[in-house]
């Protein structure tokens, strides 16, 4: 089971709020924790955080997990000290209202809440319906527009406020466990690799500003230039009432990572993964992925330069987008050893060209 420091590091990691374009305070906290292993260690003029092992190899494996968040971003003061947002990713508008919220100001956090009109106050129509975010606003307890900006300004990131705790014996709850949980596997397979004999440079890309685009992964990946990558992030599970089964397969929590066969995963390094979780009795789930390409940083990988052969590995996930995501640890460690078990046995004279294999 995950403990000691590196239980330590993946609370810390949680409880850091980074909203896409604003990751300061998360790639803060991985770079702390990696230079204390990584041969090389930089972040780049984007945010992200590359943590480098065996630099001098020239076959390269890259793993990618996103520590940006989603979050909102302020746009309007109004004159009663109300303040009104965007969103900053993939919001679900019916779990907003009623959030406790932390906006990110240059001399601090400044706590508040999301409200809107009053359910008694709506008309039966609008009960049925999700409250627009224009018709939504943050309260930080200011009585007037002069209070409110002398704490925030107009384009001051907001976050959801850290909520880490655990779930019974092996599940954990937070905010922005999409994809905090992947850039934390990322961290712990390199943490791994650092003690062995590599016969490959492997690079641990904490990425940014996926959750707009997979704008982090594209600028790592190309400057990398990765013979293999990796992305690790987090997958939809099916063990919940009127989860759709026949487009998503059957995925439960605790049962392993997924192993996903869209158009992004390299079918040669897919049955390489394969064969190593059967070799060493690691656990794994088969996933057709939750479309047919794209989505996560391995899509805008595999298309770097001319091209890289590329896998996702995805944490299986409850409740994702929203204020309470819920992955269980066991999935968590059995993605580490999947991945620290392949990338041990590359020879770095391998070819992932289909149809050659």
């Amino acid at each position: 089971m995950i403990k000691g420091k590196s239980f330590a590091f993946l609370e810390q990691l949680l409880n850091c709020s980074g909203p896409s374009g604003f990751e300061e305070e998360t790639a803060a906290v991985y770079r702390d924790y990696l230079g204390g292993f990584c041969d090389e260690l930089y972040t780049d003029v984007m945010g992200n955080t590359v943590g480098i092992l065996n630099p001098g190899a020239e076959f390269k494996v890259m793993l990618a997990g996103h520590y940006d968040e989603i979050g909102f971003q302020v746009v309007y003061i109004a004159d009663d000290g109300l303040i009104y947002f965007r969103a900053n990713g993939g919001i679900d508008k019916l779990t907003v209202p009623g959030t406790d919220i932390e906006i990110m100001t240059e001399s601090g956090k400044i706590p508040g809440v999301i409200g809107k009109k009053p359910i008694h106050m709506l008309k039966p129509k609008e009960r049925d319906q999700a409250v627009e975010l224009t018709d939504m606003w943050i309260d930080i307890g200011a009585e007037s527009k002069e209070e409110a900006e002398a704490l925030v300004r107009v384009g001051d990131p907001v976050a959801y406020k850290s909520n880490f705790s655990r779930l019974g014996k092996n599940r954990i709850k937070s905010k922005g466990m999409d994809d905090k949980i992947g850039a934390f596997v990322v961290a712990e397979v390199l943490k791994v690799l650092s003690k062995k004999k590599l016969n490959v440079a492997v690079y641990g890309v904490g990425t940014v500003q996926e959750e707009l685009g997979l704008r982090g992964a594209t600028t790592s990946a190309f400057g990398i230039a990765p013979d293999v990558g990796f992305a690790i992030d987090v997958g939809f599970t099916t063990d919940l009432p009127d989860m759709p089964k026949k487009q998503l397969g059957d995925i439960e929590m605790g049962k392993g990572p997924e192993l996903n066969r869209s158009a992004d995963n390299n079918e040669i390094l897919g049955r390489r993964l394969r064969a190593v979780a059967k070799k060493h009795k690691i656990t794994y789930q088969e996933s057709p992925g939750h479309r047919a390409s794209g989505g996560t940083d391995t899509a805008t990988m595999q298309l770097t330069r001319s091209g890289v052969a590329t896998a996702l590995i995805s944490v299986p996930n409850r409740y994702m987008h929203t204020q309470v995501e819920v992955c269980d640890l066991r999935d968590v460690e059995d993605a580490i050893k999947l991945l620290s078990k392949a990338i041990a046995e590359f020879a770095g004279t391998e070819s992932f060209i289909p149809g050659l294999d």
